[in-house]
């Protein structure tokens, strides 16, 4: 608790044994440190009396960043942010060690603004805004795998070497598989997919009967390969996250069914995020089945490389076309070549798995059957980082708009500025859309480094790619107050009184 008395002093009590526990001037107690804000916080162990007191004269140092959607009255600030940025050029370069090694523009341009910072080779800190916008992803992830009837779990990263010795995929998969030794000699990998291990999951069940299939699990977790030369930054690491589902059914038709349903939530979830994609036929691989399809995006830094018929829209990776063949083997017309990156991969298993660790269940006749299976993958980080190596610019990152890490920044003007004026109006404007617009709360950041010009500071936006940015300059000065307006996906830049910022955010979907 405290209040000012009529000699300019500050009075501040403790709020529980209603003690006074100081008086300073109001002059020097405005201009302490946030250092020393902090302790009279801790002490007053009361943030809203305090900050009732002291947020006109220093709004921005009593709130501290949140990265969970903020409470009424806090505001997320830019200086807050752990967002180490690396805007020039060698400084990047140093982070990977050559300019050789920054071979992609999402690599080059995820570097420069801090999105990520190389721990070792092919593995990634991924800082704030990038956690962000993966929790975004996994959200429509989850929303497309529930909407089918998955159901999610987590599962081991750490893997018993028996268990792939009984499906001789621990020697087939060779040095791709991270291997150790605990300190009692057993053998173990580190995940880089869980066949094994889930099918031996299910067939623990003795009992799953008829009545529960399709059985849908699914996870997103950390997956490790020791790539032999990771580079593209996220888009080839020996680290990184995915979604895997496995399927289980009562007969082959079934699981083609499954298969199907799977395959179109892929393309809705790829449509959701704006993104050009290809359906592709593919190789089975280590992984083996009878059917397997890749969803591409095409790309010129792609290392898959696909046939495409303009006529009957049929694609395929290379990998299972003679490559003298151009004729499309469905409807006879020419083929096109292009290159692709491969965010999702769709197997049909038939009874691969479940024979080998006898995955049974129980049909209507009471007959025990093995369960026909199939499994999905999603590239979570390579997703997000394909998507920012084709939508943005050379210079600029640009997000799927579902997955942008905030929706918003307001910038407020420069400290000293003719249009200083101005700042209580645009701080009033991000406190009016926190209230009317609850779908960005959290949303929207405040670029309180007021020592740097509007121009600088607009280029750093431009550079993270929120979908909009508001600027406080001349105009909002004028009766009514008018905000420059930046829709960074389109390019458009319009002057919006208030209700026309509220109008525009209020369209705004959020996941």
């Amino acid at each position: 608790m405290c209040w000012a008395n009529r000699h300019g002093r500050i009075h501040i009590l403790d709020p529980v044994l209603r003690t006074k526990l100081i008086v300073i001037p109001r002059d020097s107690f405005f201009s302490r440190c946030q250092g020393v804000m902090e302790g009279l916080l801790t002490r007053c162990r009361t943030l809203s009396a305090l900050a009732a007191c002291s947020l006109r004269h220093c709004r921005y140092i009593i709130h501290k960043c949140y990265h969970r959607a903020p409470g009424r009255g806090q505001r997320l600030v830019l200086s807050r942010m752990f967002q180490p940025q690396n805007l020039r050029e060698d400084q990047v370069l140093s982070l990977e060690g050559r300019a050789s090694d920054l071979t992609c523009k999402s690599q080059r341009l995820m570097l420069q603004v801090g999105l990520i910072l190389p721990a070792s080779p092919g593995c990634y800190h991924l800082m704030p805004y990038t956690v962000r916008a993966v929790e975004k992803l996994v959200r429509v992830i989850d929303q497309e795998m529930q909407a089918i009837g998955g159901q999610k779990i987590n599962m081991p990263s750490l893997s018993p070497a028996e268990l792939w010795r009984a499906t001789s995929r621990w020697d087939l998969m060779g040095r791709e598989l991270l291997r150790l030794r605990d300190r009692h000699g057993k053998e173990y990998c580190l995940g880089p997919t869980h066949e094994e291990a889930v099918t031996a999951l299910v067939a623990s069940q003795k009992k799953l009967s008829y009545k529960q299939l399709p059985l849908l699990l699914y996870q997103v977790t950390r997956k490790f390969r020791d790539e032999p030369r990771p580079r593209f930054g996220l888009l080839r690491g020996r680290e990184f996250y995915m979604k895997d589902m496995y399927t289980f059914d009562s007969s082959s038709e079934a699981a083609q069914e499954t298969y199907g349903l799977v395959c179109d939530a892929y393309c809705r979830l790829f449509d959701r995020l704006g993104l050009q994609w290809m359906k592709a036929r593919a190789d089975v691989g280590s992984i083996g089945g009878t059917m397997s399809h890749e969803f591409q995006l095409p790309v010129d830094i792609g290392e898959d490389r696909l046939v495409v018929c303009p006529s009957c829209h049929f694609s395929a990776n290379t990998e299972i076309l003679d490559l003298s063949q151009k004729i499309c083997p469905d409807c006879q017309g020419p083929l096109t070549e292009t290159k692709g990156i491969e965010v999702g991969h769709t197997f049909y298993l038939s009874t691969k798995y479940s024979s080998i660790f006898n995955a049974l269940f129980t049909n209507a006749h009471g007959e025990s059957l093995l369960a026909e299976m199939g499994c999905y993958g999603l590239g979570v980080t390579r997703i997000l980082a394909a998507a920012i190596e084709v939508l943005s610019t050379e210079d600029c990152i640009r997000w799927p708009r579902l997955l942008a890490p905030y929706q918003v920044c307001v910038i407020p003007p420069k400290k000293g500025s003719k249009e200083t004026a101005a700042t209580e109006i645009v701080e009033k404007l991000y406190d009016d859309i926190m209230e009317a617009v609850p779908q960005l709360r959290g949303e929207v950041l405040l670029d309180d480094r007021t020592h740097l010009t509007i121009g600088n500071r607009l280029k750093d936006a431009n550079k993270l790619g929120y979908p909009f940015v508001i600027i406080a300059g001349k105009r909002a000065l004028e009766d009514p107050a008018h905000f420059e307006v930046w829709s960074q996906n389109t390019g458009e830049v319009v002057f919006l009184t208030k209700e026309g910022v509220m109008e525009l955010l209020t369209g705004v979907h959020v996941v």
